[in-house]
Protein backbone atom coordinates (compact mmCIF):
# COMPACT_ATOMS: atom_id res chain seq x y z
CA UNK A 1 0.00 0.00 0.00
CA UNK A 2 2.93 2.23 -0.52
CA UNK A 3 4.28 3.90 -3.71
CA UNK A 4 7.68 4.99 -4.53
CA UNK A 5 6.53 7.49 -6.93
CA UNK A 6 6.86 10.87 -5.20
CA UNK A 7 4.18 12.53 -7.52
CA UNK A 8 0.50 12.59 -6.23
CA UNK A 9 -1.08 8.84 -7.61
CA UNK A 10 -4.17 10.25 -9.53
CA UNK A 11 -7.37 8.31 -9.71
CA UNK A 12 -10.11 7.80 -12.09
CA UNK A 13 -13.18 8.70 -10.97
CA UNK A 14 -16.21 5.53 -12.04
CA UNK A 15 -16.16 5.03 -15.88
CA UNK A 16 -13.73 6.06 -19.13
CA UNK A 17 -15.39 9.01 -21.25
CA UNK A 18 -14.33 6.32 -24.16
CA UNK A 19 -15.84 3.35 -25.00
CA UNK A 20 -13.45 1.25 -22.71
CA UNK A 21 -15.51 1.01 -19.77
CA UNK A 22 -19.46 1.28 -19.23
CA UNK A 23 -21.65 -0.21 -17.02
CA UNK A 24 -25.92 -0.93 -17.95
CA UNK A 25 -28.43 0.16 -15.33
CA UNK A 26 -31.95 -0.06 -14.94
CA UNK A 27 -34.72 2.67 -13.78
CA UNK A 28 -36.99 1.64 -10.70
CA UNK A 29 -39.90 2.07 -12.87
CA UNK A 30 -38.72 -0.49 -15.63
CA UNK A 31 -37.72 -2.96 -12.80
CA UNK A 32 -41.06 -2.77 -11.25
CA UNK A 33 -42.64 -3.13 -14.63
CA UNK A 34 -40.69 -6.62 -15.22
CA UNK A 35 -42.94 -9.78 -13.82
CA UNK A 36 -42.27 -10.46 -10.11
CA UNK A 37 -41.37 -14.01 -11.44
CA UNK A 38 -38.55 -12.12 -13.51
CA UNK A 39 -36.93 -9.97 -11.65
CA UNK A 40 -33.72 -12.35 -10.23
CA UNK A 41 -33.30 -13.00 -13.94
CA UNK A 42 -33.20 -9.25 -14.92
CA UNK A 43 -30.76 -8.45 -12.24
CA UNK A 44 -28.56 -11.02 -12.74
CA UNK A 45 -27.95 -10.32 -16.38
CA UNK A 46 -27.28 -7.03 -15.38
CA UNK A 47 -24.71 -7.63 -12.61
CA UNK A 48 -22.82 -10.21 -14.10
CA UNK A 49 -22.41 -7.43 -16.91
CA UNK A 50 -21.42 -5.26 -14.65
CA UNK A 51 -18.76 -7.34 -12.79
CA UNK A 52 -17.43 -8.22 -16.07
CA UNK A 53 -16.94 -4.64 -16.96
CA UNK A 54 -15.60 -4.25 -13.49
CA UNK A 55 -12.88 -6.73 -14.51
CA UNK A 56 -12.31 -4.55 -18.06
CA UNK A 57 -11.88 -1.21 -15.47
CA UNK A 58 -8.81 -2.96 -13.30
CA UNK A 59 -7.24 -4.06 -16.92
CA UNK A 60 -7.88 -0.41 -18.11
CA UNK A 61 -6.43 1.13 -14.61
CA UNK A 62 -3.28 -2.05 -14.89
CA UNK A 63 -2.44 -1.30 -18.55
CA UNK A 64 -2.41 2.68 -17.84
CA UNK A 65 -0.57 2.86 -14.50
CA UNK A 66 -3.41 4.36 -12.43
CA UNK A 67 -3.19 3.41 -8.75
CA UNK A 68 -6.44 4.84 -7.60
CA UNK A 69 -10.01 3.72 -8.82
CA UNK A 70 -13.98 5.08 -7.88
CA UNK A 71 -16.46 1.59 -8.32
CA UNK A 72 -19.84 3.30 -9.67
CA UNK A 73 -22.29 3.46 -6.80
CA UNK A 74 -24.89 2.56 -9.24
CA UNK A 75 -23.20 -1.00 -10.34
CA UNK A 76 -25.79 -3.24 -8.69
CA UNK A 77 -28.98 -0.97 -9.18
CA UNK A 78 -32.16 -1.94 -6.94
CA UNK A 79 -29.60 -3.97 -4.22
CA UNK A 80 -30.86 -1.66 -1.81
CA UNK A 81 -34.32 -1.12 -2.14
CA UNK A 82 -36.24 -0.84 0.51
CA UNK A 83 -38.63 -4.15 0.93
CA UNK A 84 -37.15 -6.20 -2.03
CA UNK A 85 -34.32 -8.42 -1.06
CA UNK A 86 -34.03 -10.05 -4.73
CA UNK A 87 -30.40 -7.58 -5.48
CA UNK A 88 -29.18 -9.26 -2.34
CA UNK A 89 -30.04 -12.88 -3.33
CA UNK A 90 -28.59 -12.11 -6.68
CA UNK A 91 -25.04 -11.07 -5.03
CA UNK A 92 -25.22 -14.13 -2.88
CA UNK A 93 -24.63 -16.18 -6.09
CA UNK A 94 -22.20 -14.14 -7.57
CA UNK A 95 -20.05 -13.64 -4.82
CA UNK A 96 -17.07 -15.53 -6.68
CA UNK A 97 -17.18 -13.47 -9.62
CA UNK A 98 -16.76 -10.19 -7.14
CA UNK A 99 -13.70 -11.85 -5.37
CA UNK A 100 -12.29 -12.28 -8.91
CA UNK A 101 -13.33 -8.55 -9.40
CA UNK A 102 -11.40 -7.65 -6.16
CA UNK A 103 -8.01 -9.82 -6.79
CA UNK A 104 -8.37 -8.22 -10.34
CA UNK A 105 -7.64 -4.54 -8.66
CA UNK A 106 -5.25 -5.71 -5.87
CA UNK A 107 -3.10 -7.52 -8.77
CA UNK A 108 -2.74 -4.53 -10.07
CA UNK A 109 -1.60 -2.43 -7.74
CA UNK A 110 -4.57 0.04 -7.80
CA UNK A 111 -6.45 1.19 -4.67
CA UNK A 112 -10.52 1.06 -4.84
CA UNK A 113 -12.93 3.73 -3.10
CA UNK A 114 -16.80 4.13 -3.47
CA UNK A 115 -18.76 7.64 -3.41
CA UNK A 116 -22.52 6.75 -2.89
CA UNK A 117 -25.00 9.27 -4.44
CA UNK A 118 -26.13 12.61 -2.89
CA UNK A 119 -29.25 10.85 -1.88
CA UNK A 120 -27.99 9.25 1.11
CA UNK A 121 -28.27 11.42 4.59
CA UNK A 122 -26.80 10.38 7.62
CA UNK A 123 -27.70 13.84 9.29
CA UNK A 124 -31.42 14.10 7.67
CA UNK A 125 -34.32 14.98 10.40
CA UNK A 126 -36.30 12.38 8.86
CA UNK A 127 -35.43 8.98 10.78
CA UNK A 128 -36.52 7.06 7.78
CA UNK A 129 -33.77 8.85 5.35
CA UNK A 130 -31.51 7.57 8.08
CA UNK A 131 -32.51 4.21 8.22
CA UNK A 132 -32.24 3.72 4.25
CA UNK A 133 -29.41 5.73 3.82
CA UNK A 134 -27.65 3.07 6.27
CA UNK A 135 -29.22 0.38 4.75
CA UNK A 136 -27.81 1.46 1.49
CA UNK A 137 -24.01 1.93 3.01
CA UNK A 138 -24.52 -1.81 4.38
CA UNK A 139 -24.95 -2.80 0.47
CA UNK A 140 -22.00 -0.58 -0.70
CA UNK A 141 -20.12 -2.10 2.31
CA UNK A 142 -20.62 -5.93 1.69
CA UNK A 143 -19.92 -5.51 -2.13
CA UNK A 144 -16.32 -4.26 -0.74
CA UNK A 145 -16.06 -7.43 1.62
CA UNK A 146 -17.23 -9.56 -1.33
CA UNK A 147 -14.38 -8.42 -3.63
CA UNK A 148 -12.08 -8.57 -0.47
CA UNK A 149 -11.53 -5.16 -0.03
CA UNK A 150 -10.09 -4.44 3.45
CA UNK A 151 -11.98 -2.60 6.29
CA UNK A 152 -9.79 0.43 6.57
CA UNK A 153 -9.71 4.22 4.76
CA UNK A 154 -7.70 2.39 2.42
CA UNK A 155 -11.20 1.19 0.77
CA UNK A 156 -13.45 4.03 1.95
CA UNK A 157 -16.92 4.90 1.60
CA UNK A 158 -17.11 8.54 1.57
CA UNK A 159 -20.57 11.01 1.81
CA UNK A 160 -20.77 14.78 2.62
CA UNK A 161 -22.29 15.77 5.62
CA UNK A 162 -26.06 16.27 4.49
CA UNK A 163 -28.31 17.98 6.43
CA UNK A 164 -26.76 21.48 7.21
CA UNK A 165 -27.20 22.41 10.83
CA UNK A 166 -27.00 19.18 12.34
CA UNK A 167 -23.43 18.33 12.81
CA UNK A 168 -24.10 16.69 16.19
CA UNK A 169 -26.56 14.68 14.44
CA UNK A 170 -24.21 13.51 11.86
CA UNK A 171 -21.50 12.49 14.26
CA UNK A 172 -23.94 10.48 16.74
CA UNK A 173 -25.15 8.36 13.65
CA UNK A 174 -21.68 8.00 12.45
CA UNK A 175 -20.83 6.21 15.83
CA UNK A 176 -23.18 3.76 15.05
CA UNK A 177 -22.82 2.52 11.75
CA UNK A 178 -22.23 -1.20 11.17
CA UNK A 179 -18.52 -1.95 11.81
CA UNK A 180 -18.70 -2.72 7.44
CA UNK A 181 -19.14 0.58 6.93
CA UNK A 182 -18.04 2.36 9.87
CA UNK A 183 -14.38 1.28 9.30
CA UNK A 184 -14.40 2.66 5.77
CA UNK A 185 -16.00 5.64 6.08
CA UNK A 186 -14.65 9.10 4.86
CA UNK A 187 -16.58 12.86 5.07
CA UNK A 188 -16.04 15.28 2.43
CA UNK A 189 -17.03 18.77 2.51
CA UNK A 190 -19.57 20.44 -0.25
CA UNK A 191 -20.44 23.80 -1.66
CA UNK A 192 -23.32 24.34 0.33
CA UNK A 193 -24.04 22.94 3.70
CA UNK A 194 -20.83 21.61 5.02
CA UNK A 195 -17.12 23.24 4.72
CA UNK A 196 -14.04 21.45 5.99
CA UNK A 197 -14.22 24.15 8.87
CA UNK A 198 -18.21 22.50 10.01
CA UNK A 199 -16.71 18.59 9.61
CA UNK A 200 -13.21 18.51 10.91
CA UNK A 201 -14.81 18.61 14.82
CA UNK A 202 -16.84 15.68 13.32
CA UNK A 203 -13.77 13.86 12.02
CA UNK A 204 -12.00 13.95 15.55
CA UNK A 205 -14.46 12.97 17.52
CA UNK A 206 -15.21 10.15 15.41
CA UNK A 207 -11.66 9.29 13.70
CA UNK A 208 -13.39 9.36 10.58
CA UNK A 209 -10.86 10.47 7.32
CA UNK A 210 -11.60 14.38 5.80
CA UNK A 211 -11.56 14.35 2.13
CA UNK A 212 -10.57 18.03 1.54
CA UNK A 213 -11.75 19.04 -2.39
CA UNK A 214 -10.44 22.38 -3.03
CA UNK A 215 -13.21 23.38 -5.51
CA UNK A 216 -15.87 23.13 -3.13
CA UNK A 217 -14.29 25.09 -0.59
CA UNK A 218 -13.13 28.08 -2.77
CA UNK A 219 -17.05 28.25 -4.52
CA UNK A 220 -18.35 28.15 -0.74
CA UNK A 221 -15.90 30.46 0.22
CA UNK A 222 -16.16 32.52 -2.59
CA UNK A 223 -12.13 32.93 -3.15
CA UNK A 224 -10.42 34.02 -6.37
CA UNK A 225 -8.49 30.80 -6.86
CA UNK A 226 -7.33 27.44 -5.80
CA UNK A 227 -4.03 28.46 -4.77
CA UNK A 228 -5.93 30.78 -1.88
CA UNK A 229 -3.52 30.48 1.34
CA UNK A 230 -7.01 28.16 3.05
CA UNK A 231 -6.05 25.68 0.70
CA UNK A 232 -3.06 24.54 2.22
CA UNK A 233 -4.15 25.05 5.74
CA UNK A 234 -7.17 22.94 5.01
CA UNK A 235 -5.14 19.81 2.99
CA UNK A 236 -2.59 19.74 6.28
CA UNK A 237 -5.77 19.77 8.84
CA UNK A 238 -7.56 17.29 6.45
CA UNK A 239 -4.58 15.00 6.08
CA UNK A 240 -4.61 14.61 10.42
CA UNK A 241 -7.34 13.22 10.40
CA UNK A 242 -5.60 10.00 8.36
CA UNK A 243 -4.18 7.34 9.37
CA UNK A 244 -1.68 6.63 8.32
CA UNK A 245 -1.21 10.45 6.50
CA UNK A 246 0.13 8.90 3.25
CA UNK A 247 -3.25 7.65 2.32
CA UNK A 248 -4.66 10.87 2.30
CA UNK A 249 -7.00 11.29 -0.34
CA UNK A 250 -8.27 14.97 -1.87
CA UNK A 251 -10.67 15.78 -4.84
CA UNK A 252 -9.37 18.00 -7.84
CA UNK A 253 -11.78 19.91 -10.35
CA UNK A 254 -11.81 22.71 -11.94
CA UNK A 255 -14.59 25.61 -12.76
CA UNK A 256 -15.71 26.03 -16.57
CA UNK A 257 -16.06 29.50 -16.03
CA UNK A 258 -13.49 30.06 -13.17
CA UNK A 259 -13.21 28.87 -9.84
CA UNK A 260 -16.69 29.94 -8.42
CA UNK A 261 -18.37 27.78 -11.29
CA UNK A 262 -19.96 24.35 -9.75
CA UNK A 263 -19.40 22.63 -13.23
CA UNK A 264 -16.12 20.69 -13.71
CA UNK A 265 -14.78 21.37 -16.67
CA UNK A 266 -13.23 18.50 -19.46
CA UNK A 267 -9.34 18.99 -18.36
CA UNK A 268 -7.47 19.71 -15.04
CA UNK A 269 -7.27 23.91 -16.10
CA UNK A 270 -5.45 24.54 -12.34
CA UNK A 271 -3.37 22.41 -10.35
CA UNK A 272 -4.09 24.11 -7.02
CA UNK A 273 0.33 24.21 -5.67
CA UNK A 274 -0.81 22.99 -1.93
CA UNK A 275 -2.02 19.63 -3.69
CA UNK A 276 1.75 19.29 -5.04
CA UNK A 277 2.62 16.50 -1.87
CA UNK A 278 -0.64 14.72 -1.96
CA UNK A 279 -0.41 11.18 -2.35
CA UNK A 280 -3.86 10.11 -3.57
CA UNK A 281 -5.94 12.35 -5.77
CA UNK A 282 -9.48 11.96 -7.24
CA UNK A 283 -9.55 13.86 -10.58
CA UNK A 284 -13.28 14.61 -10.83
CA UNK A 285 -13.23 16.49 -14.42
CA UNK A 286 -15.74 15.22 -17.17
CA UNK A 287 -12.56 14.63 -19.39
CA UNK A 288 -12.02 11.13 -16.70
CA UNK A 289 -9.05 9.38 -18.98
CA UNK A 290 -8.03 12.03 -20.58
CA UNK A 291 -7.94 14.35 -18.35
CA UNK A 292 -5.40 12.35 -16.02
CA UNK A 293 -3.81 11.80 -19.02
CA UNK A 294 -3.43 15.67 -19.92
CA UNK A 295 -2.67 16.44 -16.33
CA UNK A 296 0.55 13.95 -15.80
CA UNK A 297 2.21 14.95 -19.09
CA UNK A 298 2.08 18.62 -17.27
CA UNK A 299 3.21 17.48 -13.83
CA UNK A 300 6.85 17.46 -14.61
CA UNK A 301 6.86 21.23 -15.11
CA UNK A 302 3.01 21.89 -13.39
CA UNK A 303 2.26 24.29 -16.44
CA UNK A 304 -1.71 25.29 -16.72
Amino acid sequence: MTVSDPRPQLGLVCITSGPEVRFRTITRTRYLMAPAAERFAVLEALYRDNIARLLSAASYCAAHGIRLYRLSSALFPMSDLPGDDTGSQVLDTLSGELAAAGAAFRAAGVRVLIHPDQFLVLSSENPEVVTRSIHALSVHARVLDEMGMERSPWNCILLHGGKGGRAQALQDVILTLPEAVRTRFALENDERAYGPAELLPVCEATGTPLIFDAHHHVVREKLASQDDPSVREWVLKARATWTPPEWQVVHLSSGIDGPQDRRHTDLITLFPSAYLDVPWIEVEAKGKELALADLRARMPDMTF
